[in-house]
């Protein structure tokens, strides 16, 4: 999932930016580059974290045993000790989806001012 949310989106997202500046000509708002980069940051680490300490302590729960050497805790709930982390997932994996929908407005806004400056450029040369 880091991989994925780290790594793979944010180069992505970067060629994305850097091809639509390069086809239509005109600069993105790097305001809203700066608010994408940094919510989908901050949502890919909450996410990471979250996953990290709940895949820990469900293995540290998978592992206990008794003083009769029976499992400590049964999978029901290991599965609802999960639960503040599965939280923190959506929340982390909502501001992924936060910073993706930023990029989105970004690229729409920058397309419709690049077909405005090319639709009034041609009709001052008319």
């Amino acid at each position: 999932h880091s991989g994925a949310l780290g790594w793979n989106i944010m180069v992505a997202s970067g060629a994305l930016y850097h091809m639509i500046e390069k086809i239509f000509n005109v600069r993105l708002s790097q305001k809203l580059l700066g608010i994408h980069f940094w919510v989908h940051t901050i949502g890919t680490v909450v996410y990471i974290v979250a996953m990290w300490v709940s895949g820990i302590m469900q293995g540290l729960m998978w592992r206990a045993y008794d003083e009769y050497g029976t499992l400590a805790y049964t999978f029901a709930e290991s599965v609802s000790a999960m639960h503040p982390y599965y939280a923190m997932r959506a929340a982390g994996g909502t501001l992924v989806v936060l910073g993706a929908i930023t990029m989105l407005i970004n690229i729409i806004i920058t397309i419709r001012k690049s077909v405005r400056e090319q639709a009034s450029a041609q009709a001052a040369t008319a």
